[in-house]
């Protein structure tokens, strides 16, 4: 059985010793980049390799991207293979948020036309509550082939998006909390608000008090009401730099609405353009 969205924490202590399974720990906080990767050493579940979301998982920031573009895939596709991962993988991806910064990761390999690859449902959290074993020792990856086909149609770029949002084609999700997209605070960017025409859906309502993903049949019934008879292929998601944005793609693919993209640039990249208008809710 292949996993493709998420995968809980009993199913994947079954086949945690399996030999193509790849378990990678995506543990990231915004506020200190070496609070992850410090985490991981200090304990991870047995096998799992650590990705960071600055080194790993984006392209080092120039002066007109926002604040985590796009890898560079022929690069992320060698990391992958020094990993351990083949085409036949089934990659497992966890982190202590909740999926904000797991879900980067498997977003990013479906991109590559990857499909075997699913979310730790509760993440690190609930892998102790329910006392599965944790580890200091570090994998030694025996290296693999991982061939890449990008799929440039997942995302868009600020000039697509500006259009798509001028012809009306699209419903804009952003995933940043209500604050943020209000414009009444800005904790990380210089520039406060939100892309005009943008729904807001903070990415936290995906999931219940336990930290797990709410059932299918509720995440559907929760985004139709935002998509509005729109069909999922005309859904593009967004957040403060493209991380978070995942979460809600992940979502939606849980509730079997499939074919939404993502705005990979997001809001730090929106607003390097002084050009490009800004919406608040004081507007």
């Amino acid at each position: 059985m292949a996993y493709t969205t998420l995968i809980s924490a009993t199913e994947l202590a079954a086949n945690l010793h399996k030999p193509d399974w790849v378990i990678f720990d995506c543990r990231f906080s915004l506020a200190d980049t070496t609070a992850g990767a410090a985490a991981y050493r200090r304990g991870h579940i047995p096998g799992a390799r650590y990705a960071d979301l600055n080194l790993h998982l984006s392209s080092p920031v120039k002066s007109y991207t926002g604040r985590h573009p796009l890898p560079d895939f022929s690069g992320l596709s060698k990391q992958l293979s020094a990993w351990g991962v083949g085409n036949r993988s089934q990659v497992v991806v966890y982190d202590d948020a909740g999926g904000a910064f797991a879900g980067r990761l498997w977003w990013l390999l479906r991109c590559m036309g990857h499909t075997d690859v699913a979310v730790l449902d509760g993440g690190m959290q609930y892998w102790q509550k329910q006392t599965l074993p944790v580890t200091t020792v570090l994998p030694k990856p025996v290296s693999n082939h991982f061939r890449c086909y990008p799929d440039q149609k997942q995302w868009l770029s600020a000039t697509e998006l500006e259009n798509a949002l001028a012809g009306n084609r699209i419903v804009l999700i952003d995933a940043r909390a209500p604050e943020r997209f209000q414009g009444r605070q800005e904790p990380i960017d210089p520039v406060a608000g939100h892309v005009p025409k943008a729904v807001n859906r903070p990415f936290q309502l995906n999931l219940d008090k336990q930290g797990l993903f709410l059932p299918a049949t509720q995440l559907k019934n929760q985004f139709q009401t935002l998509l509005r008879s729109r069909p999922p292929a005309e859904v593009v998601h967004m957040c403060g730099s493209g991380v978070t944005a995942c979460h809600n793609l992940l979502a939606m693919e849980i509730a079997g609405l499939s074919g939404s993209k993502l705005y990979a640039g997001s809001w730090s990249e929106w607003i390097v353009n002084k050009n490009r208008s800004v919406a608040t809710e004081a507007a």
